[in-house]
């Protein structure tokens, strides 16, 4: 029997937790801002990232 290494469900499924537990007492204005920061933080990796590869 092959065994995993690595499962992108189970791994979805915990980050959805782990962002669930983040937001769940959050009023829709701090949820929003949460986004909003995690929005921009992915795009300053994925400019850091593309500034690398130049």
């Amino acid at each position: 029997m092959k065994v995993k290494q690595f499962d992108c469900v189970e791994m979805k499924c915990l980050g959805g937790q782990k962002i669930y537990e983040e937001i769940k007492n959050m009023d829709i204005k701090e949820e929003l801002s949460y986004w909003q920061e995690a929005s921009q933080e992915l795009v300053k990796m994925k400019n850091e990232k593309l500034s690398n590869i130049k």
